[in-house]
């Protein structure tokens, strides 16, 4: 078993337990406790756990969803790469899914100065308040609206999705898992990404460098629903190597 599969089966254990115990761990792979406490090391910088005595704790911020204005001021700079990397994979004339992300927000910024004639459907009430003047079509979701992320979501919002095909879909989420997959905090905002993707002709995803090797509590879909990945910087060679297996076509910004 590869480090990183091994990890991937410690996070999964730590959200069904919420915690581990290294000497369980070692004997459950059949390598040493100083193999799994460097796992648990990673784990911790990732953000993903807490160590503790003897092992580690989930750390409880996996399953929370950050109010929009937090959201929006972390990695705006990679933000703000990303848009700049997407324009090149949208057209004059098409029809657009977006979710709530402030990454999606931010190359919706640059893609509705640069192209013309654009369709926009957005469960995201920051977009429509942003973008209203802007020249192009916007169709609302509608829905239930939540106070502190802005969006609309229930029925409503999913019924209005599944209403309309599109050229391409839009969004984030908040967690990259070579064995989980794609996964976000908000249950009721990724059953509409969910939606979005099964909608688009193009599904296409943003996701800066912080977003790798985690994983968030909500599964949203797997990588092969992916046809393009965007970020703001070279992943590693695993992670490359991984996109071409899964025909994810990758662009990013400059390296450093």
């Amino acid at each position: 078993m590869r480090a990183f599969e091994r990890r991937e089966y410690i996070i999964n254990k730590l959200h069904r337990y919420k915690k581990v115990h290294v000497a369980d761990l070692a004997q459950d792979f059949g390598v040493s406790e100083e193999t799994i406490r460097r796992d648990l090391d990673k784990l911790d910088k990732e953000g993903i756990a807490k160590k503790s005595y003897g092992g580690a704790v989930l750390n409880v911020h996996t399953n929370e969803d950050p109010a929009y204005s937090l959201r929006h001021s972390v990695h705006l700079d990679e933000k703000q790469m990303i848009a700049d990397n997407v324009l090149g994979l949208i057209n004059d004339g098409d029809s657009l899914m977006t979710d709530t992300s402030s990454t999606a927000f931010e190359a919706l910024r640059k893609i509705t100065d640069v192209k013309q004639n654009l369709t926009v459907i957005t469960n995201s009430l920051v977009v429509l308040s942003e973008f209203q003047h802007s020249g192009h079509k916007l169709i609302s979701t509608g829905g239930v609206l939540g106070a502190e992320t802005n969006s609309f979501v229930g029925p409503t919002a999913s019924y209005t999705l599944q209403k309309y095909n599109v050229d391409v879909a839009l969004f984030s989420c908040k967690a990259l898992s070579m064995t989980g997959g794609l996964s976000d905090s908000n249950e009721a905002e990724s059953e509409l990404k969910v939606l979005m993707q099964q909608q688009a002709s193009k599904v296409i995803l943003l996701v800066d460098h912080s977003k790798f090797d985690r994983i968030a509590f909500i599964k949203l879909f797997s990588f092969d629903k992916v046809d393009y990945l965007v970020t703001d910087r070279k992943p590693s060679e695993e992670w490359i190597d991984f996109f071409k297996e899964h025909q994810i076509s990758l662009v990013y910004g400059p390296t450093e």
